[in-house]
């Protein structure tokens, strides 16, 4: 344990501190703690009014009762990029709260993804030994397990957010649901497309060691087989050198396909790769859509060469996180389903869906980030 807490402590100097705008707290004897109030967003088109409602339900079922004291910590593999929304959110619900907690990035420990797994396991334990009785943790796959499960069977509540663990013991996980996302995307590259015959590449995952990544893919790939198009998968090949293979192949299917390339499907966030594969080819005509919402998709999608994108809505994610954990406390797990159903997949997880960001409303999407601080 006292190696355990030396790399905590070195990693993040560890401080739990009380967020400062949180509206609820403890009072004097016999009297009820304030009520939980959420601080209002400004209304716009990409607001998740579902989110809000389900949530507002949420905390009107919490006031029911007493409002409590909690300590807990929410544990992410970065804190920058993509997941700056996600600790945006994260930070602004545990505010309004009044809860003791922080958000924390890796340890560092470790080059590889089994490493990394167990340097966030020692951070589970750490934050149990802490005090934590909520944890909300992004982990590094399923490798986390028992650590999740340890920290359940310690009485900490545990919610996934981001990727899951589900072979462990975890309340919920909170995120993008990979199938219904890989549909979603499907459904708005079909509405661009020609009839049928015609040939549609998706560059995606087809390893099924990638659970999520492969069933984006076979969510979007069965919404165009079932439209009778032709489907190539390009399996994603990430870094630089795997960019220059990415555009290569997929140029040599826009030349040579039979029946003719269609349109093009990118389904992670580097999906940018499409559009760069199009102008290879000398055909910028075609639809291409595209996931996430990095700075190099935005690039095209303001030249004209990208349609859509879909973004995967980290903020709600982050934002949600502390709420369960304290409804968990509170009212308890059921309570706490029974309160979140109308965005419950199935029993354990939680969709935050998609915003289908099209070329034309960049700068309004950009906006709607600012204003609720979560711009990456």
């Amino acid at each position: 344990m006292k190696l355990i807490r030396r790399r905590w402590m070195a990693a993040f100097g560890l401080t739990l501190t009380t967020a400062a705008c949180g509206t609820s707290g403890t009072t004097g004897a016999g009297e009820r703690a304030s009520l939980i109030k959420r601080a209002p967003l400004p209304e716009n088109e990409f607001t998740a009014k579902e989110i809000e409602a389900t949530l507002d339900n949420l905390i009107a079922e919490i006031n029911k009762g007493s409002i409590e004291p909690m300590q807990m910590a929410v544990l992410l593999k970065a804190l920058g990029g993509f997941f700056t929304p996600i600790t945006t959110g994260a930070n602004r619900a545990m505010g309004e709260l009044g809860v003791t907690g922080n958000v924390v990035g890796p340890s560092g420990q470790g080059s590889d993804q089994q490493q990394r797994a167990e340097a966030q396991g020692e951070q589970i334990q750490q934050a149990v030994a802490d005090g934590a009785e909520g944890i909300g943790v992004s982990p590094f796959g399923d490798a986390i397990a028992a650590d999740i499960d340890a920290a359940v069977a310690d009485g900490a509540a545990v919610v996934t957010l981001d990727t899951d663990a589900k072979d462990s013991t975890r309340s919920i996980y909170v995120g993008t649901i990979s199938e219904s996302a890989g549909v979603t995307a499907g459904q708005t590259l079909l509405a661009l497309l020609p009839p049928s015959p015609g040939t549609v590449v998706i560059h995606g995952n087809a390893d099924p060691s990638w659970v999520d990544g492969l069933n984006r893919m076979l969510g979007a790939r069965g919404v165009l087989e079932e439209a009778d198009y032709t489907v190539v998968v390009r399996q994603i090949a990430w870094g630089p050198a795997g960019q220059v293979d990415d555009i290569e192949w997929m140029k040599a299917q826009i030349e040579t396909a039979d029946p003719p390339v269609v349109g093009l499907l990118g389904l992670h966030d580097i999906s940018y790769r499409c559009a760069m594969a199009t102008e290879a080819a000398g055909a910028p005509e075609l639809p291409v859509v595209a996931f996430d919402f990095d700075p190099k998709t935005v690039e095209y999608m303001r030249r004209g060469l990208i349609e859509a994108t879909h973004t995967q809505r980290q903020y709600y994610a982050g934002y949600l996180v502390p709420y369960i954990l304290y409804g968990i406390k509170t009212i308890g797990l059921e309570a706490t389903q029974a309160s979140l159903a109308p965005q419950m997949s199935d029993d354990s997880r939680l969709n935050v869906g998609l915003d289908v960001v099209r070329w034309n409303k960049v700068d309004q999407y950009n906006a709607f980030l600012d204003s609720i601080g979560a711009s990456q």
